[in-house]
């Protein structure tokens, strides 16, 4: 093993973006690794440079229809890939696939021994379903390295963790009657937030009802009211005993994020990621890989991530 933790990092993913004044800026990946630097984690973390997926890793999980349009409108350079979030800038089909890449890449080295842990903060791209765009996300990573884990590696029990402030929803409904995808997510209650699903009757279709755990949660609410919600989720996963654990962890969820009405500080982050080390050790040797996901107030994403990536560090 190479390192206790590895951090993906390079201009690959940290040109996934939009540009000013769009929420999510060109900026995010270097404010985290510039709080990461400050850590003082030394030759605990190493850094690894992302990959760019390939067309065959994309149909893993989107359509074929969907990523030519994608690419068609890169070219282009002008319009939304959807409703009027995700604009269709020159190079985003470059970046969002180098964001996949980064995911995949992170998703073999674990599987491969080089890690048990790893980070990808330009990442956790969960609103993109199979064959659209939404949120501010192009491709979804996290459901082209389930679907890889399972083709490459032949796994069946993934386990999906979501701390976003908002319900990972291309992830839900892309496995919503798969039971082998355990699915659990808190979030900001969908009455109030986009993209308005993730009610707490929503546990899955068919023979996957009950393998989704959906937990929304109320504006204002605080740590306090997370653990409550996320003693939940341990006892859901640990239940679960899967082979591989994702998790997508959205710093949207902290105080002050100007999108979002949840208050939780970055300890919210960093119990959840030591939990989640724990559970991991328990049932799957360890493996693990942390994704950024959401985050528009740059000093919460910053400190939020780096905590995350301390906790990897730091558990047993």
């Amino acid at each position: 093993m190479t390192a206790t933790v590895l951090v993906y990092k390079g201009d690959e993913i940290a040109r996934y973006g939009f540009g000013d004044p769009h929420p999510f800026g060109l900026d995010r990946h270097g404010v985290f690794h510039d709080e990461l630097a400050e850590a003082g984690l030394g030759d605990a973390i190493a850094y690894a440079a992302p990959g760019r997926a390939s067309i065959d890793d994309l149909l893993l999980f989107h359509t074929a229809g969907y990523i030519d349009k994608v690419s068609r409108m890169s070219a282009e350079g002008k319009g939304y890939l959807d409703e009027g979030d995700t604009p269709a800038i020159p190079g985003i089909f470059d970046a969002a696939s180098s964001v996949v890449g980064a995911t995949l890449a992170a998703v073999d080295a674990i599987m491969q021994g080089q890690t048990k842990r790893a980070f990808v903060p330009i990442a956790g791209l969960h609103h993109a379903g199979r064959d659209h765009a939404a949120g501010f996300c192009v491709f979804n990573d996290c459901g082209v390295a389930a679907e890889h884990l399972r083709k490459k590696y032949g796994l069946r029990r993934i386990a999906y963790v979501d701390i976003d402030a908002h319900h990972g929803d291309g992830m839900f409904y892309a496995f919503e009657e798969d039971k082998d995808l355990i699915f659990a997510d808190v979030h900001e209650d969908g009455r109030y937030l986009y993209p308005g699903t993730g009610a707490a009757e929503e546990t899955g279709v068919g023979s996957a009802r009950g393998t989704k755990l959906n937990i929304p949660m109320a504006p204002g609410a605080s740590d306090g009211d997370f653990q409550r919600a996320w003693a939940r989720v341990e006892a859901y996963i640990d239940d679960a005993e899967p082979e591989f654990i994702l998790f997508q962890c959205g710093a949207d969820s902290l105080e002050g994020d100007p999108i979002t009405h949840l208050c939780y500080t970055e300890r919210a982050h960093a119990d959840a990621a030591t939990a989640l080390c724990r559970l991991a050790e328990k049932h799957c040797g360890g493996k693990l890989l942390g994704t950024g996901g959401g985050g528009y107030n740059r000093h919460n994403l910053a400190r939020a991530w780096t905590r995350v990536v301390q906790s990897f560090v730091e558990a047993p």
